[in-house]
C-alpha cells in the first residue's frame, strides 16, 4: 500500500485517472482546490472519507499532507523499453538518497519535458510519500525506471542513440557552452559523492556549473533543474 500525501500530489493522481483505494480528507480542511479534489473523487467513485486530522498525521507521518492523503497500490516502476522511442530526454539519477532532492528531481524533469527518469534499486531513495509530495503530482505524468544495473542501463541508452551527458564540478565542459546533442541523457550523481567512477567513463561529457562564491556545489535537485532548462531553452529555440 503507497501513501500520497498533499493536494498536488492527490489532485494529480486524480485528473491522471490513477486508481486509488481511497482519499481522506482532514475534518475542517477547505478550498478550491480541496473542492476539486472532493469532486473528482464523486464523478471517479473513489471512496472518500472526513477523518480528524491527527488520522491523516498519522498515516502521513513526517510528510505535510495538507489536509489530503489518499492510498493506493505501490508504485508501479517503469521498464527501460517503456521509454518512447521518440524520446529527447532522459534523466539519470546516480545515487540520490534524499527522497525529498528525488522528488524535486522528477518535479523538474517533468517540467523541462523529460520523457522518463531512471534510477537505481541499490544504495538509492525510491517512490516513497515524500518523493511523491516533492514531486507534486509529475510522478503522474513522468516513468520512473528502478533498473538492478544503473551501468548497464547507461549502456542500453547510449545503444538506443542517447548521448551522456554526467553533471560533475571537475567537468572540463561548462554547461552552457557544450554542444547538446539529441536525444540526450543527463546524469546526476548522488548528493555527497557525486557521480561514481565507471558512471563517469560511460559519460560523453562532463559538464560542469561554474561558481562563484566559495561553496564547491549546489545542491543536486537546483543543479538540475539549470542544467535540464538549459537544454529545454535550447530546444525551444530551435522550434
Amino acid at each position: 500500500m503507497a501513501i500520497l500525501a498533499g493536494v498536488h500530489a492527490v489532485l494529480e493522481a486524480l485528473k491522471a485517472g490513477r486508481e486509488l483505494d481511497r482519499v481522506l480528507i482532514a475534518r475542517g480542511a477547505a478550498g478550491g482546490r480541496i473542492q476539486e479534489i472532493i469532486e473528482l473523487c464523486r464523478s471517479g467513485s473513489v471512496p472518500l472519507r472526513f477523518e480528524p486530522r491527527a488520522a491523516l498525521d498519522r498515516l502521513a507521518a513526517s510528510t505535510a499532507h495538507q489536509g489530503v492523503v489518499a492510498m493506493s497500490a505501490a508504485y508501479r516502476y517503469a521498464s527501460l523499453e517503456e521509454i518512447p522511442k521518440e524520446a529527447e530526454l532522459v534523466v539519470a539519477l546516480d545515487g540520490i538518497e534524499d527522497p525529498r532532492n528525488l522528488g524535486a528531481i522528477l518535479r523538474t524533469a517533468h517540467a523541462a519535458g523529460a520523457s522518463a527518469a531512471v534510477i537505481p534499486e541499490r544504495r538509492s531513495a525510491g517512490i516513497t510519500e515524500a518523493a511523491a509530495k516533492a514531486a507534486a503530482g509529475a510522478l503522474e505524468h513522468l516513468p520512473v525506471v528502478r533498473v538492478g544495473n544503473l551501468n548497464r542501463a547507461l549502456d542500453e541508452l547510449k545503444e538506443r542513440g542517447f548521448w551522456l551527458y554526467g553533471l560533475d564540478e571537475r567537468g572540463a565542459a561548462i554547461y552552457h557552452q557544450v554542444e547538446f546533442n539529441s536525444p540526450a541523457a543527463f546524469v546526476l550523481g548522488s548528493e555527497g559523492k557525486g557521480l561514481h567512477h565507471q558512471v563517469k567513463q560511460r559519460c560523453d561529457v562532463l559538464v560542469r556549473i561554474p561558481l562563484a562564491g566559495k561553496i564547491p556545489s549546489l545542491n543536486v535537485s537546483v543543479a538540475a533543474g539549470i542544467v535540464l532548462f538549459e537544454w529545454k531553452r535550447r530546444k525551444d529555440a530551435v522550434r
